[in-house]
């Protein structure tokens, strides 16, 4: 029973497979479980969790770097999405939640790379953070096999997408939903500018 379990870190994030996280470790049962990881060179699963709701879908994450270790046991740690999986059943034994999980991988054909829909996309990632005026790491890679991960990774997005996005099976309908989120994302933060600007312009000067 216990090799076939996982510890189970339920945030506030929903991590991408091939994606990097960096995390703050400072509740107790999680530096416990960060210093078994540590030592057994083991993995353990991301999940969403929101207003006491925990998803079953998630990603397994290997540390990939400690960035610093406080005298009180704190962590700073960055982690890089594996797999992604479905959880089994729940294991309560520990201080933290462990669970049962079934890998799955995609089940659709890989988007070619001369996809059209690869070039929309990174048009519409670059638009977006350019009215976001964002700070991003290197963009992603156009002919990225998952592409659509690389670019939700990478912008503060609405999580219920971003959780639909982590369970779906199929790249070319991950990118589809992808493109239609971003256009509309796009559009909005377009209007809420415009709207600013009028905004700053109507004042009087006294």
């Amino acid at each position: 029973m216990e090799e076939l379990l996982v510890p189970l870190f339920p945030l506030q994030v929903v991590l991408f497979p091939r994606t990097n996280l960096p995390l703050h470790i400072f509740e107790e049962r999680y530096k416990e479980m960060i210093g078994e990881c540590l030592a057994k060179e083991k993995e353990f699963g991301v999940v969403l969790a929101q207003e006491n709701a925990m998803e079953n879908v998630g990603c397994m994450a290997r540390i990939t770097e400690v960035v610093r270790k406080y005298d009180d046991g704190r962590m700073d740690i960055v982690v890089q999405g594996q797999r992604r999986f479905e959880i089994m059943f729940l294991d309560r034994n520990k201080a933290y939640l462990r669970g049962a999980p079934q890998f799955f991988e995609e089940e659709s054909e890989v988007v070619p790379a001369d996809d059209e829909r690869r070039k929309r996309a990174m048009e519409i990632y670059g638009e977006v953070v350019r009215l976001l005026e964002a700070e991003v790491e290197e963009p992603p890679d156009a002919e990225d096999s998952q592409l659509s991960y690389q670019i939700m990774a990478r912008l503060p997005a609405d999580l219920n997408f971003k959780q639909t996005i982590l369970k779906s099976r199929s790249e070319s309908e991950r990118l589809t939903d992808v493109i239609a989120f971003l256009e509309k994302a796009s559009h909005r933060l377009a209007v809420t500018l415009r709207t600013r600007r009028k905004a700053g312009g109507n004042g009087k000067r006294h």
